[in-house]
């Protein structure tokens, strides 16, 4: 499995508890505003569980700014240098 592969079924883990939705209904084209109506708690959370998981340091505004699961995945495994 590749890092962002990884890295992506944490966030997808991680969303189904925050946002209450089965992890079959959620993907890498999920997008945070559009299908979840994320707010910055929920970024947060998200953020805190991957920076401890992978003890990188993640960038809200950077992590913010992705619109899906899969793009916030790639960006946090090149911050991992994968």
């Amino acid at each position: 499995m590749e890092l962002k592969d990884e890295i992506l079924e944490h966030i997808i883990q991680r969303a189904t508890e925050i946002f209450k939705k089965d992890f079959g209904e959620l993907s890498a084209e999920t997008r945070w505003v559009e299908d979840l109506n994320a707010k910055s708690v929920n970024y947060v959370q998200i953020i805190t569980i991957l920076a401890d998981e992978y003890d990188v340091e993640i960038n809200f505004m950077e992590f913010r700014r992705k619109k899906t699961f899969g793009e916030s995945a790639e960006f946090v495994a090149q911050l991992c240098g994968g």
